[in-house]
């Protein structure tokens, strides 16, 4: 089960030849057993860039190895009905690499709140934010992020969890999981013409959720200027009213200038400086409490090199 990064898993692990370790990252040769058929394109080709971009970027001497080695099962139900289980189940090409992905989640959440990183970064696949209660929707089996939060809250006694999720379509799952909840604010940037065609600004949670839920569409050409500006301009005063205990990020990459299932133009500068906005919401509220899951990126080495800003700027590098 090799990670294909340069440093061996076992020094990795323990932090032995890694200065001054900081972010941690959960990648397992595991998560590229999971298909969805020739030519789709939530392909195991996804990951396979990043490794390569992490050798050639030489940030695989920079992080600490995550190992997914957390049972999830108990978590996913506190997001999941049965019947969506066993629908999933046998909707996977392998059920046992979904649960995974679920497991990186957590194990990265572990990894930042007993303080062994300071933040961390998933490559998981398959993504998770479409997955609500009626099986796998828009390439997503489970919600990773919202049992993540749940596992948060549940192990690590977590009372506030902010989601940040700039993925260029709606996380209309982790949506739904959290709407009526006050200790969730989710905080999402989007198309609102892409799939699934959710995430209205009007739609901002209900009862006692009410206004815990921001949903800011862009415009369909939306870049760096505009998806920043909203980070900077909403979603600052919301975590000053919030003071999250945790960030977690559903960082898509579709978002990303040519992605073949997306419109914006964002940059790889520009996922730097969002990380940088939501490290500083997480330094001022969380004990610099970060965790990022990957959801989306279809142009395989453009996400490669997004993860790599991403990853430079939870280094603390730009």
């Amino acid at each position: 089960m090799g990670l294909g990064l340069a440093i061996s898993r076992s020094a990795m692990a323990s932090g032995e030849g890694v200065p001054n370790p900081t972010t941690g990252i959960v990648l397992d040769d595991r998560y590229l057993e999971h298909r969805k058929g020739d030519g789709h394109p939530e392909s195991p080709e996804r990951l396979r860039a990043i490794q390569r971009r992490l050798r050639v970027s030489q940030l695989d001497q920079a992080l600490l190895s995550v190992p997914a080695s957390i049972e999830p099962m108990p978590y996913i139900k506190m997001v999941h009905s049965d019947a969506h289980i066993e629908l999933s189940a046998r909707q996977a090409y392998d059920d046992s690499i979904c649960r995974l992905a679920v497991s990186g989640a957590l194990s990265a959440v572990d990894a930042v709140c007993t303080g062994r990183v300071k933040n961390a970064f998933a490559a998981i696949r398959p993504p998770g934010h479409h997955a609500a209660n009626n099986g796998e929707f828009g390439f997503c089996f489970y919600n990773n992020v919202a049992v993540a939060a749940r596992y948060a809250q549940s192990r690590h006694n977590l009372s506030k969890v902010l989601i940040v999720d700039w993925d260029y379509h709606h996380g209309d799952g982790t949506e739904w999981a959290f709407y009526e909840d006050p200790s969730v604010l989710v905080f999402s940037t989007h198309d609102l013409l892409a799939f699934p065609r959710s995430g209205a600004p009007e739609r901002r949670g209900s009862g006692a959720g009410l206004g815990f839920n921001i949903n800011v569409p862009l415009g369909s050409r939306a870049g760096d200027a505009e998806i920043v500006g909203a980070f900077r301009e909403l979603l600052v005063p919301a975590s000053e009213d919030f003071q999250p205990d945790l960030v977690l990020i559903s960082a898509g990459f579709d978002a990303r200038e040519g992605d073949p299932l997306g419109r914006y133009r964002v940059t790889d500068g520009g996922f730097a400086q969002l990380t940088a906005i939501v490290m500083s919401i997480a330094a001022r509220y969380s004990e610099s409490r970060v965790v990022s899951l990957l959801e989306g990126g279809y142009d395989t080495e453009g996400t490669a090199r997004a993860v790599e800003a991403h990853l430079n700027a939870l280094l603390g590098r730009v």
